[in-house]
């Protein structure tokens, strides 16, 4: 039996929209990852592209435990020496909410040129409203969490 390989005329790409209110960040990146890398399709090849298009509302709404958005820094570097700059997750929640959800997606990705063309498929946006009406896209709900 010989290997599939999906071809571009076997790509069928849809949206997407993941309500992220009340949700928890590694939940909601984990299923953006999943759907941008074509995962959830039975033509899905680890080195080829045949994710879905994926739209993220709700960002500034996230769930995000007190600790964790005081502990945890995300890191910059201007070039210069001496100018790396670090931001606390709270203080970048409120200044763009958009980037962290699409660092922490743009991380279960691959480091490869293939994960920069999946994550030119990924928007995100901090209200409930986004303009991409017009290319259909579905609601993906998140599974439930199991109750303890």
């Amino acid at each position: 039996m010989r290997t599939f390989t999906p071809k571009p005329e076997d790509i069928q790409r849809a949206w997407h929209v993941i309500d992220a209110d009340g949700k928890r960040l590694g939940r909601v990146a984990t299923e953006a990852a999943n759907l941008l890398h074509g995962k959830h399709k039975p033509i899905w090849a680890p080195n080829v592209d045949v994710g879905d298009h994926v739209i993220i509302i709700n960002a500034s709404k996230l769930d995000i435990s007190l600790r964790k958005g005081s502990d945890k820094l995300y890191y910059r570097h201007s070039g210069y020496p001496g100018g790396i700059k670090s931001e606390s997750l709270d203080r970048l929640m409120e200044r763009a909410p958009d980037r962290v959800v699409k660092l922490a997606v743009k991380g279960m990705l691959p480091k490869s040129r293939l994960g920069r063309s999946m994550i030119k498929k990924l928007r995100v946006y901090g209200g409930p409203t986004h303009p991409h009406h017009a290319q259909g896209p579905q609601d993906h709900p998140l599974a439930a969490r199991a109750s303890s």
